[in-house]
């Protein structure tokens, strides 16, 4: 459960044309980094916000930072357990869903292969049967990962349309339940008038404050700069499309209020990228002194011969997003630096009380930027997209 106290008062915009007022949303995930985000945002919005998961993977972590109101509801259970997920969606008789409950972790996948597959294949399967045998009408965003592409190396960005697969055992899980959801489509959603839409949202290297998993650049050096140590870096030449995770989640809520008006068989029913703009695509290094500028420190090439295997290169296409959903991201690579150290710092350094309303405010400045871009779903704008 959330430990934060307060309320936070739904400050209802143009945003997603008002589309989740009122909205009876269920997050799995919820107590995850994106999956707070997500929750806090919805609650922003005016939604319902219903969340349900088997407790916060890392502690301190952005869920504990809610204020109690942020849930209608907050269901204790695992994605990997098909009965208590029929019972969630029973309860929480969502309109719209937003799959996140994941083992999101590369390096992890080799030390719990099997967790990792029963997690996001099994998971994500269990979550799609569980709406499919209710009956609920619900539209689903199913979140995997940029990582679901067999990578090549190549330069030019993935489409949506080319090979799945993947090296390690989280890449080839994530392209697993990106299959998972095209069978489910084909074979259920599509020919059943009383189910709704299903969509898959592959993100970039999201980051942003409230992230404190293992293996992560960002809260790897969060927790060196707090110890006054140098930061550790494993591929400071690695290329990755970074990106705030609030550019990621105005994906996934725009993919989903696209999908609750669209009919069967629309093109949105279908796999959307959602990544930074192409100049966003820097090294690991780049990243590190970006941070630097914000929190003075150093840090340190760790990179072991025997490390297991990272793909040097990745980036995405957006094209369809823009095309099909006028999304488009509205953070540059330095703003998206730039507000995440600054969530860190408040939080680590400056310690802010209310959390939750600094990270608010950072969604109104996000929102803010993308009305400034003429971004869609910022403006009121996305009945007018074909």
């Amino acid at each position: 459960m959330a430990v934060g106290t307060g309320s936070l008062e739904a400050v209802v915009s143009d945003a997603f044309d008002q589309f989740y007022r009122r909205r009876r949303v269920l997050i799995t995930g919820h107590t995850g980094f994106k999956g707070g985000w997500l929750s806090l945002w919805l609650k922003h919005l005016g939604a319902e916000v219903w969340g349900y998961g088997h407790g916060a993977p890392t502690s301190p972590g952005f869920h504990e930072i809610l204020p109690i109101d942020t849930f209608q509801g907050e269901i204790a259970g695992d994605v990997r357990d098909p009965e208590s997920l029929r019972a969630a969606v029973d309860r929480a008789r969502p309109e719209i869903v937003f799959h996140l409950a994941a083992q999101p972790l590369v390096r992890r996948s080799y030390s719990e292969p099997h967790s990792t597959l029963a997690t996001n294949v099994m998971g994500t399967a269990n979550l799609l049967e569980a709406i499919r045998i209710a009956g609920c009408p619900a539209h689903v965003v199913v979140v995997t990962t940029d990582k679901c592409y067999e990578n090549v190396g190549r330069t030019a960005g993935y489409v949506e349309s080319d090979s799945l697969g993947g090296h390690d055992v989280y890449s080839a899980s994530k392209a697993a339940a990106e299959l998972v959801v095209q069978a489910w489509r084909r074979s259920f959603f599509e020919p059943n008038s009383a189910l709704g839409n299903v969509a898959s949202a592959r993100g970039g290297n999201v980051i942003g404050g409230g992230d404190y998993a293992e293996d992560r650049l960002v809260p790897d050096a969060v927790r060196a700069l707090l110890g006054g140590h140098a930061i550790p870096v494993r591929n400071p030449s690695s290329t990755r499309p970074w990106q705030h995770v609030l550019d990621c989640l105005s994906g996934y809520l725009c993919l989903g209020a696209r999908l609750a008006g669209s009919g069967k068989h629309s093109p949105v029913a279908s796999a959307f990228n959602f990544g930074p703009d192409p100049s966003a695509n820097r090294p690991v290094r780049e990243l590190v002194e970006g941070i630097l500028e914000g929190w003075p420190g150093t840090w340190r090439n760790l990179a072991p011969p025997d490390a297991p295997h990272e793909a040097a290169k990745l980036n995405l296409s957006i094209k369809k997003a823009s095309d099909k959903l006028g999304w488009q991201p509205a953070w540059d690579f330095e703003d998206t630096v730039q507000q995440t150290i600054a969530w860190y710092r408040a939080r680590h350094v400056e310690q802010i009380s209310d959390l939750a309303a600094f990270s608010v405010g950072q969604i109104e400045r996000f929102t803010a930027a993308a009305r400034e871009r003429g971004i869609a779903w910022a403006n009121g704008k996305m009945e007018t997209l074909s």
